[in-house]
């Protein structure tokens, strides 16, 4: 473990050419049992760490021009006994098949990835690639890989061969958006205190349709409604409490001109309003009769909000923990990711948001000022006051970085625990698995993917998730491209 104060040091704890190096495509699809241990994987620690990112950046060549327009491929990391199995594929697509088939880009990506020909080749093509490369969960016996924009696809979850779209019994349409964003209420209310899984998806406009997903743990869709707000929505993530699902409506605009022209994506054509307020959207879960209080609106300074880490009600307020930008970086249809300049973008810090349902107002201040990224919470807690957030973050306490930490936060005070991966790993999201029999909030893993870029090999680190001391590390044969999100189920397959 590297302590807070060797990360207040000024030294530069990361070679930006060598994190470029984690956006190299893995082409290749293994499946081995892993024989480079480091420490020792727990007796207790046993199940599945599923985990999805965009593992192509390029097409026969053709460079993807933004990593979250690259196809979706799901690792699979099986612990039981003391020994670890990995398996990666990727998500067979129709758009994966048919580009792998072609061997040249054929869709317009969301992100900037235009198909070769310039603005006459894209011009009025609206065809959406459905990359599934966001999210993978284990739900009511289907796994599934998601993307916000589509319909998930289901995989076989030993195998992870592709099935394909899954319409979940019938609560999705063909072309149905799915949010990439889940969250699972660990004893709803609603259902006699039985888990409950629930989603979201966004048709958004001049005003934007939220649509609410509930499924039982066998996968059966017990609750749906949608509602209605003014204004373009770009909601990537959401929060829930036993009553409520809370959305942040940033302050965006669209503008489809020069995507209908083939000029520019869909993304690119998004514009962040830094002078204008974010909507804190409060939506009634529970029957019609909850449903017709109708969505909630407040208003609040928060900049621009792709995630949060978990909310919770307090009396008559709702408190929101999140992870929030002063700015939204635009996507140029001339810039290469890989050249970001992390030092002139602004970094994501965490704020907690206090609600007050009945007064209208809302108060805010700033948890940490740590650049941090991807918060997770014990499962057991989501939608229920909690104590310990676990993070990627940067290994410098200010400034914008790449991840290369990971950072456990107590809520409740001014506790801060860091392990840095600096100055050659780079962490991803960090996955909080309780130990079994477990009564402290605290007692358990902490389950993170780091990519070392010394010698272009990944690794999965299990932390003790106590005091962020180093359990074990297992050493895979390769690289395993920057990911997005993932999941953890006791069951191994």
């Amino acid at each position: 473990m590297q302590q807070l104060e060797l990360a207040s040091s000024h030294w530069q704890p990361y070679d930006r050419s060598e994190w470029q190096r984690g956006y190299t495509s893995l082409k290749q699809e293994y499946d081995y049992w892993v024989d480079e241990i480091q420490g020792t994987i727990p007796p207790s620690l046993e199940g599945t760490l599923f985990r999805n990112g965009p593992g192509l950046l390029d097409v026969n060549g053709q460079p993807i021009h933004h990593p979250f327009d690259g196809d979706g491929m799901i690792c699979a990391i099986s612990v039981k006994g003391g020994r670890a199995h990995f398996r990666n594929r990727y998500v067979r697509t129709a758009g994966y098949v048919a580009e792998q088939e072609a061997g040249k880009i054929l869709y317009r990506g969301v992100f900037g990835t235009q198909k070769p020909g310039g603005w006459l080749a894209n011009a009025l093509d609206f065809k959406l690639k459905n990359i599934a490369n966001t999210n993978v969960i284990y739900w009511g016996g289907k796994l599934l890989a998601l993307w916000e924009a589509a319909e998930p696809h289901s995989l076989n979850p030993t195998t992870l061969g592709t099935i394909g779209l899954e319409y979940l019994e019938g609560a999705l349409s063909p072309g149905s958006a799915f949010s990439a964003h889940p969250r699972i209420d660990p004893a709803c209310e609603l259902d006699g205190g039985e888990p409950c899984l629930v989603n979201f998806a966004v048709n958004p406009g001049l005003s934007s349709a939220i649509t609410m997903y509930e499924f039982s743990p066998t996968g059966v869709l017990v609750r749906r409604s949608t509602h209605t707000v003014p204004g373009f929505s770009f909601i990537h993530d959401f929060v829930i409490t036993p009553h409520y699902a809370i959305f942040f409506q940033n302050p965006v605009t669209f503008n489809p001109l020069p995507f209908l022209a083939g000029a520019r994506s869909a993304g690119e054509c998004v514009k962040f309003q830094p002078g204008q307020p974010t909507q804190i959207l409060v939506i009634p879960r529970g029957d019609k009769t909850e449903q017709k209080q109708g969505v909630k609106r407040f208003s609040v300074e928060a900049g621009f909000v792709f995630h949060h880490a978990n909310a919770f009600e307090q009396g008559e307020q709702v408190i929101i923990d999140s992870i929030c930008y002063a700015d939204l970086p635009s996507v140029d249809p001339g810039a290469d990711f890989r050249q970001v300049n992390f030092e002139a973008l602004a970094p994501g810090q965490f704020w907690r948001f206090q609600v007050n349902l009945a007064d209208g107002t809302v108060q805010r201040h700033q948890i940490e000022e740590r650049c941090t990224e991807f918060p997770s919470v014990h499962p057991a807690l989501v939608g229920r006051a909690y104590r310990y957030a676990y993070l990627a973050a940067a290994h410098q306490p200010i400034g914008n970085a790449p991840n290369q930490a990971i950072l456990k936060l107590d809520v409740t005070s001014d506790r801060r625990w860091l392990w840095s991966a600096a100055p050659a790993g780079y962490t991803g999201e960090p996955v909080f698995v309780p130990r079994p029999g477990a009564t402290l909030e605290d007692d358990g893993w902490v389950l993170v993917l780091v990519y070392d870029a010394k010698a272009h090999r990944s690794n999965l680190v299990i932390l003790d998730a106590g005091d962020l001391s180093l359990v074990a590390t297992l050493r895979f044969k390769h690289h395993i491209p920057y990911g997005l999100h993932g999941s953890f189920t006791s069951q191994v397959f």
